[in-house]
């Protein structure tokens, strides 16, 4: 794939003018290393060659192949938007986002990976962006070249993505109808797994606003500002307001058979458009059972 970019500074080089644009230096060393070019109006350039005002800087980005080590499998994945630079999935409670070592296959991965090998993609590695707990469901942001990742998660465009999950708890009064968590949380010394509210841990902040309350229950709207793994589980439980079907965190699977978190809202400010993608999703028939 080739990328290009004008350069409207004096003095620049073709170094700075690619981290303006939120080139970083992995991705940069990813082209020198593994078969790609940089081109400067046509010649092909390091990144310390200096620009005039009005050059071109045109990025060849290498084939990515993908590994043998990720088994793609036939199963099509619920795509709810695609272009050339991303894509995003619905994906079901019940499948881990990657593989582990010792469960290889049933992950999203696989199913995107089967995907990109079906459709002969030029790039054949999966880039995942966004993780979601097994037993969590709802949108997933894939990049489909490793620009697009690199762009992704620069913190020219971090920022702009925003993940919005639902999730039901048991209806108590005391719980505010909107408000903020902010608390740090670290790992349980005694499990790989389990997270807790630690002060040892890492910053987590979550903003949440109750959106109705039906059959003794809440369904919240909630922001994640960080992505600690686990966050909104830990951090309501912590406060007593365990998640509906949260067997890891004091709940259990009377009502549902898996914690009622669902991600219902994605968006970012694409890199390469600057268009805002908005993708909203409604909640699983589980989730809305009961809510009814």
């Amino acid at each position: 794939m080739e990328f290009s970019f004008t350069n409207t500074i004096e003095g620049n080089t073709v170094k700075t003018l690619l981290k303006q644009h939120g080139v970083s230096k992995r991705f940069l060393s990813h082209v020198k290393f593994d078969g790609g070019k940089i081109l400067v109006n046509g010649m092909e350039r390091n990144v310390l060659f200096p620009l005039q005002v009005d050059d071109v800087v045109t990025i060849i980005t290498p084939v990515e192949e993908g590994t043998d080590l990720l088994i793609p499998e036939d199963i099509d994945p619920e795509v709810v938007f695609e272009d050339e630079h991303y894509l995003i999935v619905n994906k079901p409670a019940g499948r881990t986002s990657i593989t582990g070592r010792l469960h290889p296959t049933g992950a999203m991965s696989n199913l995107v990976k089967g995907y990109i090998v079906r459709k002969k993609y030029e790039d054949q590695t999966v880039h995942i962006i966004t993780r979601l707990d097994r037993d969590t469901s709802g949108l997933m942001l894939f990049a489909k070249h490793s620009l697009a990742h690199s762009l992704i998660v620069h913190p020219k465009y971090k920022e702009s993505v925003t993940k919005r999950y639902y999730a039901i708890i048991y209806a108590d009064e005391k719980l505010p109808k909107a408000g903020e968590i902010n608390l740090p949380i670290g790992r349980v010394e005694s499990s790989i797994i389990e997270r807790r509210v630690s002060p040892d841990g890492k910053e987590a902040r979550t903003s949440y606003e109750v959106v109705a309350e039906k059959n003794g229950l809440m369904q919240l709207d909630v922001v994640l500002h960080t992505g600690r793994t686990h966050q909104i589980r830990v951090h309501f439980s912590h406060l007593g307001h365990i998640l509906v079907g949260d067997e890891l965190y004091g709940g259990n699977h009377e009502l549902i058979d898996r914690q009622a978190l669902h991600c219902h809202h994605l968006q970012f400010i694409h890199p390469f458009t600057d268009e805002l993608i908005d993708i909203e999703l409604e909640m699983p028939e589980d989730m809305q059972k009961l809510m009814r």
